[in-house]
């Protein structure tokens, strides 16, 4: 089982790449919490060189909560994070957490429903980019 979904983009930017992956987000109902720039933190902190990368902390504040009411140490897995990385030079590639993946190891039965639900959400935003 894949841990994540990933489509690759051709003739855009890296920042119109972010941009674009936002709005399909917000159409999905989820919010950026955090935004971390890895090439940027890497380089600041280790002096290395990386590619662009950024984590975007994607949260769907509704199904958030209804999983949280269900498993309250589910937070150490929240929010999604949706990765937009510039492969080469104008392929974009992006991607995001499945859900599903992450539950295996969650025994908890009252959360499947809720990550099939975003996992849903998720793979349209994969696919509608």
């Amino acid at each position: 089982m894949n841990y994540y979904f990933n489509t690759t983009l051709s003739n855009t930017t890296f920042e119109e790449a972010i941009e674009r992956t936002i709005e399909e987000l917000k159409k999905e109902g989820f919010g950026v919490l955090t935004e971390i720039d890895i090439q940027s933190t890497l380089k600041k902190k280790l002096d290395v060189d990386f590619h662009k990368y950024r984590i975007l902390g994607a949260c769907n504040p509704p199904f958030a909560y209804q999983a949280l009411q269900a498993e309250d140490k589910i937070g150490t897995m929240l929010p999604c994070n949706v990765i937009v990385q510039e492969k080469d030079a104008g392929k974009i590639e992006v991607s995001a957490v499945d859900p599903m993946a992450s539950m295996v190891s969650v025994e908890n039965e009252a959360l499947g429903g809720i990550a099939h639900e975003v996992q849903e959400r998720l793979k349209r935003v994969i696919d509608n980019l």
